[in-house]
């Protein structure tokens, strides 16, 4: 493969001359432009892209930063960024820390040392530290409903706590009373709000809360089967469930299905996020849904804003949920008698 200094011999000229040429600089004479040119076309010179990214201090990549590519929930987000960045000139480059904070960590290194333009990231949990990227001025997007704080860190949230609390209400108004509730790990923030909506409907419905109701999980879908599991042990055992992550859902309705336990007769459920096939299943799932793709687009669009402007102020977006109800929550009425005489 042709080097620059291969170009520069036969052109003639020196290799500070072809860099300049490389880079775009307009004080080369335009004869020995030409020159540099014509030799790079015969040589099939391809630039040194790192080389260049590194003296421009920043690439034209973006890191997106996701904390688990098995969730169906992710495809949509990252499509929106993907959109966005390609129509602003950035690549997107694809990071999957499984929920792992040193993978994490060994991924913002690499950021760090690969220069790139920006970072769009759903932390792996509340212990993820952004300062070394802020620090370097590496402007960053925290996004998936996980708030972290910081001068220049930008946010967007879906209303997380709103809709649970839709879930929730929903399932006391279908007539169930033992609600249980599979949330994410403590002291995760998206767990906590989910939590706190669920909470919050069982209040405005003058119903206790009962903390043996409620398990803590991984946000996978084996999660969502062992704390299910555990859930069938209690006595009374519980009569509907509100999951907090679409992967939970399916994990607990596994569960279900493996014990015989009828939905939504013996079991209402609604899970948060939807799936792709949730209305395909029966009995279908009720969910509550977030504007994934609209998610990744309002991220990609503020990092954007963040290159343009580093100084700004930050900002946080907050999109709205909405309650998909299908058949999984809503317990079916005994049918009518008819008195034959």
């Amino acid at each position: 493969m042709a080097t620059i200094y291969d170009v520069a011999r036969k052109a003639e000229v020196s290799p500070a001359t072809v860099s300049r040429v490389v880079n775009g600089h307009t004080n080369v004479d335009p004869a020995l432009a030409d020159r540099v040119r014509r030799a790079m076309r015969e040589l099939d010179y391809r630039p040194n892209a790192v080389a260049r990214n590194l003296r421009r201090s920043r690439t034209t990549l973006w890191a997106v930063v996701i904390s688990d590519i098995g969730n169906p929930f992710f495809t949509a987000l990252v499509r929106g960024v993907e959109d966005l960045a390609q129509q602003a000139g950035y690549s997107v480059v694809l990071c999957n820390t499984d929920e792992d904070p040193a993978k994490e960590s060994r991924y913002l290194n690499a950021v760090l040392a690969e220069q790139v333009a920006g970072v769009i990231i759903a932390p792996s949990g509340p212990a993820a530290d952004l300062g070394q990227l802020t620090a370097a001025r590496v402007p960053v997007v925290v996004v998936v409903d996980r708030q972290l704080h910081g001068s220049r860190i930008d946010t967007v949230l879906v209303d997380n706590e709103h809709g649970a609390r839709l879930a929730t209400a929903h399932l006391l108004d279908s007539g169930y009373r033992r609600i249980a509730c599979i949330t994410g790990r403590r002291g995760v923030w998206t767990a906590c709000r989910r939590l706190g909506g669920y909470q919050r409907a069982l209040a405005d419905a003058g119903q206790p809360y009962q903390e043996e109701l409620v398990r803590h999980a991984d946000f996978r879908s084996d999660g969502g089967y062992r704390a299910m599991t555990e859930l069938l042990r209690l006595r009374p055992r519980p009569d509907a469930l509100f999951a907090a992550n679409n992967l939970m859902t399916v994990g607990a309705v596994e569960y279900l299905v493996d014990q015989g336990i009828a939905v939504p007769a013996e079991m209402g459920v609604v899970g948060f996020d939807d799936l792709p096939w949730a209305h395909l299943v029966r009995p279908a799932l009720t969910t509550v849904t977030q504007p994934t793709y609209q998610l990744g687009e309002t991220a990609a669009q503020l990092l954007i804003e963040r290159i343009a402007d580093p100084d700004r102020a930050a900002t946080t977006v907050t999109l709205p949920t909405k309650l998909q109800v299908r058949e999984s929550s809503v317990r079916r009425r005994p049918s009518a008698v008819v008195d034959p005489t």
